[in-house]
């Protein structure tokens, strides 16, 4: 059987009866083609069944087709429910991906440099790096868009949560309980979002509410190891920075013999896929991952195009109520 022979740039061109450099201007997205003529282009390339190569457009258009997305922990669940929705957005764009994170800190600006190199531009989830190392990211007029990070005096497009609100909601729901004396089981220092929920248990004083920070991160074994510091302030509830270090404070909990949340009370924040299903459920908040992925799109598709981008407001969180808190205990036996 005779192969098909590869259908090229200059067959969709003769087709539409347009030139090669008009194709190649549709395909780049280009919004300097007549729209007859595009109309054209893209029908030829449907009749003809072209398949462009993405390696050679990009050598000749300067364009990778190509997103890098920097994040701290790929195994995080939460980060991977963002870029699923961002995905959608990538996808329909015939864009790529190439998703990577850093391990160590002081290595993040690096990672990014070295993703910059071979993509169009970057999403950078949950940014640690100092003030510094997003300004020189910034002059590098590249799209670059920062996702859950909000930072005063650094030009780039920016989207995130609102994390104050919904940890103020959070503490109110355990001062109705009766709790007072509470410990956050603290995220990383360099971390936007834990400095803001931090922000919030402090400001939960005005309702009654005594807290105390315990070092730990953002992963079930952080939330584990530092569930004994934690009760040594007799606590009756812990707030941990996200839902997995709850998971892993109940884990700890349950090794010690004391019951969530009938000694203790444990809240998370994020609502990842486990906190439904955890037992007791997780009281959370539940924080809009994909309507963050599709706006963190939509910014980058607008850097892209060169458009200047206004700073969206803080998205909203809702606080859920489940299993895992209860009226505080008046007293309870140390450990």
């Amino acid at each position: 059987m005779k192969e098909r022979r590869r259908v090229t740039i200059r067959d969709v061109a003769d087709a539409a009866g347009v030139s090669v450099a008009t194709v190649s201007r549709v395909m780049s997205g280009s919004h300097t083609v007549n729209s007859d003529m595009a109309e054209r282009v893209r029908w030829a390339m449907q009749e003809l069944e072209y398949r462009p190569n993405g390696a050679a457009q990009g050598l000749a258009s300067g364009m990778h087709r190509s997103v890098g997305v920097v994040l701290p922990d790929l195994s995080n669940p939460y980060f991977n429910d963002i870029i699923k929705a961002t995905y959608v957005g990538a996808s329909r764009e015939q864009y790529r991906m190439l998703v990577t994170e850093w391990r160590e800190p002081g290595e993040e600006l690096g990672v990014s440099l070295d993703v910059l190199s071979r993509v169009d531009g970057l999403l950078l989830l949950s940014a640690r790096m100092d003030i510094d190392g997003l300004r020189d990211l910034a002059a590098r007029k590249v799209p670059t868009v920062l996702v859950n990070r909000v930072e005063l005096g650094v030009d780039l497009p920016m989207v995130a949560v609102d994390n104050f609100s919904a940890m103020l909601e959070l503490c109110q729901h355990l001062a109705s309980l009766g709790h007072r004396r509470v410990v956050y089981l603290a995220g990383s220092p360099s971390a936007w979002q834990n400095r803001e929920r931090w922000r919030a248990v402090q400001q939960a004083r005005i309702l009654g509410l005594d807290p105390v920070m315990v070092a730990a991160d953002g992963t079930i074994e952080a939330g584990f190891e530092a569930t004994d510091e934690a009760l040594s302030h007799d606590p009756t509830a812990l707030i941990a920075f996200n839902d997995l270090a709850a998971l892993g404070a109940i884990a700890r909990l349950r090794e010690l013999g004391l019951r969530t949340p009938a000694d203790i009370s444990v809240t998370g924040f994020d609502d990842v896929s486990l906190a439904r299903f955890a037992d007791p459920p997780l009281t959370t908040i539940v924080s809009p991952k994909a309507a963050l992925g599709e706006l963190a799109w939509a910014m980058f598709e607008a850097s892209l195009r060169g458009e200047r981008i206004e700073q969206p407001p803080l998205l909203r969180a809702a606080f859920v109520h489940r299993a895992s808190t209860g009226p505080a205990r008046t007293s309870r036996s140390r450990v």
